[in-house]
């Protein structure tokens, strides 16, 4: 049985997902969804999706015990989303709010093995969710506060970003590690219309953790670029135009928005750590002094596992559940973004969000025994320093004395 250690408060978006299954060869055609046609699938997985879910999930998957602090409603999507919570553990979901005569949110989620997904979605509560959703005296016994998704929730990025900043700073508060995840805006409604900069800049100075996409983070910082990316490369597949010193740069203006540790979400590369100062590094004093040492200004590169990918859906949501994870077990920053890849490796391997996800002790086994690193990405590591641990390029801002 695995051992629980540490409690994570997971927060933010959460909705159920309807996954159908399709014929590929139908999906890539042009007579895909035209109106007055029949479009004939096969069974739906239906499974909780979100952050809330997904990277909750992940986490007590890996055997952290975790409270989940999202909003619902009290309709049928509600207590199904309710019930699945439950299932996986009595009382699981008994920190959610269930708001009376709201609708839920829900997503259909169009995945396959050789495409990105493409969502459906209804934001249902996740809009009216706000600071007084989440009960703050449940953070006495936390020690990490996760929260996700704010791009999908309108309380969350209004007013420029308010609610999420008062919502970190009351986390911060409470003297928990924060952490951040993103999500992408569209850039057809009101999210995407924001102004992504100046929302950062009141949320980051209260947020020890940020793990946006790469694709998020730089619609968010330097949209003319996206959209340049964007329309070299015929769709919102730009992974190809990133290289290291479009990340450093990103990294920087972060750092300079307040952020402590920033990781971003490479997909098919890999991920990217960079981290601040040891007097603004406070997060890891949870650290021994040597693991601690190892954590402070930091810039490293590890790539992907091979593995047969089946789906992509919550596979960020599973990486980031690794990565804190690797936290409360005291790992390097080598290690934890290891750890963080193996568990996004396990999650795309199934088409839904969560159901790949495996034990702590099993996901050790594996990168310890199993899993084999994909080839770096070259353009991501010119000027860049190989390390003597196995796949890690260390950038130009990397303290190798921390080694």
């Amino acid at each position: 049985m695995t051992l629980f250690r540490h409690k994570v408060a997971v927060a933010g978006h959460v909705c159920l997902d309807i996954i159908p299954t399709f014929n590929l060869k139908k999906l890539n055609s042009n007579n895909w969804l035209i109106p007055g046609t029949l479009n004939e699938v096969g069974p739906a997985i239906i499974s909780t999706g979100g952050a809330v879910a997904n990277t909750g999930i992940a986490l007590r998957t890996l055997g952290v015990d975790v409270k989940l602090m999202g909003k619902i409603g009290d309709d049928l999507f509600g207590t199904t989303t309710l019930n699945y919570f439950n299932q996986i553990e009595d009382n699981f979901g008994k920190y959610m709010t269930v708001a009376s005569g709201e609708s839920s949110s829900y997503t259909i989620v169009l995945s396959s093995e050789h495409l990105d997904r493409v969502f459906l979605h209804c934001s249902g509560t996740n809009d009216t969710f706000t600071i007084d959703d989440i009960d703050f005296s449940q953070l006495e016994d936390v020690d990490i506060f996760h929260f996700g998704y704010p791009p999908l929730m309108y309380q969350m990025y209004t007013n420029e970003g308010l609610m999420l900043s008062n919502v970190f700073k009351k986390a911060k508060q409470m003297d928990v590690i924060t952490s951040l995840d993103m999500a992408m805006p569209d850039s057809d409604s009101k999210s995407g219309q924001v102004d992504w900069k100046i929302i950062l800049r009141h949320t980051l100075p209260y947020v020890d953790i940020f793990l946006p996409s790469i694709e998020e983070i730089l619609m968010m910082l330097r949209p003319a670029k996206y959209k340049e990316f964007q329309s070299k490369a015929g769709s919102d597949d730009i992974l190809s135009y990133i290289n290291g010193d479009l990340l450093t740069s990103l990294a920087d203006d972060l750092l300079q928005k307040g952020a402590k540790t920033i990781v971003f979400k490479l997909g098919e590369h890999g991920l990217y750590l960079r981290t601040t100062t040891e007097a603004e590094m406070v997060w890891t004093n949870i650290f021994p002094p040597v693991i601690r040492k190892k954590w402070i200004n930091r810039e490293v590169i590890i790539p992907s596992f091979k593995v047969k990918v089946a789906g992509t859906t919550g596979a960020g949501d599973c990486t980031i559940a690794g990565f804190l994870a690797s936290i409360t077990h005291h790992l390097s920053p080598e290690e934890a973004l290891n750890y963080a890849i193996g568990a996004g490796s396990n999650n795309v391997q199934k088409a839904d969000a969560t159901s790949g996800m495996v034990s702590w002790n099993t996901l050790n086994k594996q990168i310890k025994t199993d899993l084999v690193h994909r080839n770096i990405f070259q353009p991501l590591i010119k000027n860049w320093e190989k390390s003597n641990k196995r796949n890690t390029w260390l950038g130009p801002n990397d303290n190798h004395t921390n080694n």
